[in-house]
């Protein structure tokens, strides 16, 4: 049973990534801080000053407002270039974590540490700090690093592969508790030496998404055809998002001038896109910048459908992708080309279709039988908004992740 809390509690997080909810990217931890001092607790982030979508540097001042009462936010410097080479990012994460140990030593009064991963070179500097402040130490896994990095061939060298592997599980060893966000994450983490696991899934905030929402001045305002119907990626460009498989789908529907595909987002990768879409003169493909989470509501109501895909690598069998749970709170039916845990959820609420990753063919006539029923498209939207509020908002999941906090900080030794 757990004891009686007798103070709120004042969490340190650890997450170079850190996104407002006026930024574009992941806002879990935005939502989940804001979540937990609403319920009184304090929370300490310490975040880069680089974002890491853009590789751009914020500027001063970025959070000297609109932060509720509770929530502070402390920039650690870092190098420039995150996006350059693997070595430009590697660099980038190590001077974070070197710096950002110094900035932690500073957090007075800390009752819990919040460590994240990936990068899992932050996780040691929340690891370390827990360990000097002798306090728990939370870890909460969102990615399976370094096995994805190893898969897609992204880190080759072998002695940053076994150094990385062995960081993995001393950290997975030694933290106090483990919050994964995906129960695809299970069995890899036990097998490495995790203990006292729980799973917080990925979700998304039903209220910020009101399906009375018209998208008519979105579509305006980017010029999207008014009627087409419009298939929505929102999300990162890079390796992992197998994003020319949906290009290659756009060229085979090229002739049904009804359809159109948004891609909505940045990253490395957009550039050779624009140019390969171009060169194909893919006219219903359509590139829109990055937008805050606050603007993703305005988006996601223009579309008729949404599309989440990733590379056909086995280990993304185990993800549960955040955009998928923003599609369905926004009442947009899915087009799934993942397979995996998050098929399981997708399928389970009748909320869309799945699609076989990395098969264009497969994509392109997925979308075209959408748009040619554009009403049991709906249904499938809505059947994903009442499944979303039953099992993954985010409400429901701060909730839990609080209570997980509480008996970590309370009953668990250091």
């Amino acid at each position: 049973m757990m004891a009686a809390v007798s103070k709120p509690l004042h969490v340190l997080l650890i997450h170079q990534a850190f996104v407002n909810l006026g930024e574009a990217g992941g806002t879990r931890h935005a939502e989940f801080a804001r979540y937990l001092v609403a319920q009184g607790q304090r929370v300490t982030v310490i975040a880069s000053q680089i974002s890491y979508l853009t590789g751009i540097e914020r500027g001063a001042g970025h959070d000297a407002s609109a932060q509720p009462e509770g929530l502070r936010i402390l920039r650690a410097a870092t190098t420039r270039g995150l996006h350059r080479s693997f070595f430009h990012r590697l660099l980038n994460f190590l001077v974070f974590t070197f710096n950002s140990f110094f900035i932690g030593l500073g957090v007075k009064n800390v009752d819990l540490v919040w460590g994240t991963t990936p990068p899992i070179f932050q996780a040691a500097t929340a690891w370390l700090l827990a360990r000097l402040k002798g306090v728990p130490f939370l870890l909460e896994v969102r990615d399976l690093w370094p096995a994805f990095a190893v898969e897609l061939g992204v880190l080759r060298n072998p002695l940053l592969i076994r150094t990385s592997e062995w960081l993995e599980r001393f950290l997975y060893k030694r933290a106090d508790q483990l919050v994964l966000n995906s129960p695809g994450f299970v069995e890899h983490v036990q097998g490495r030496g995790g203990r006292q696991i729980a799973v917080v899934p990925n979700g998304a905030d039903a209220a910020m998404f009101n399906l009375s929402t018209d998208g008519t001045e979105f579509r305006e305002r980017h010029g999207l055809p008014p009627s087409a119907f419009l298939v929505l990626y929102a999300g990162a460009h890079g390796l992992s998002n197998d994003l020319g498989i949906v290009l290659q789908a756009a060229d085979l529907l090229r002739e049904n001038k009804d359809i159109a595909i948004a891609l909505l987002g940045d990253g490395k990768d957009k550039p050779a896109l624009q140019a390969q879409a171009a060169s194909l003169k893919l006219e219903q493909i359509y590139f829109l910048p990055p937008l805050a989470k606050t603007q993703m509501p305005q988006a996601l109501a223009a579309a008729d459908a949404c599309l989440a895909i990733l590379k056909p690598v086995k280990l993304y069998a185990t993800v549960y992708p955040n955009k998928v749970f923003d599609y369905m709170a926004a009442g947009r039916p899915v087009l799934l080309a993942i397979d995996g845990v998050i098929r399981n959820v997708v399928e389970q609420a009748g909320a869309g279709r799945f699609v076989p990753p990395g098969d264009a063919r497969a994509l392109a006539q997925a979308i075209e039988a959408l748009a040619n029923n554009r009403a049991e498209a709906r249904k499938m939207g809505r059947a994903g908004r009442l499944y979303l509020e039953k099992h993954f908002d985010r409400a429901l999941l701060a909730e839990r992740m609080l209570g997980i906090m509480q008996e970590t900080a309370w009953n668990k030794p250091a």
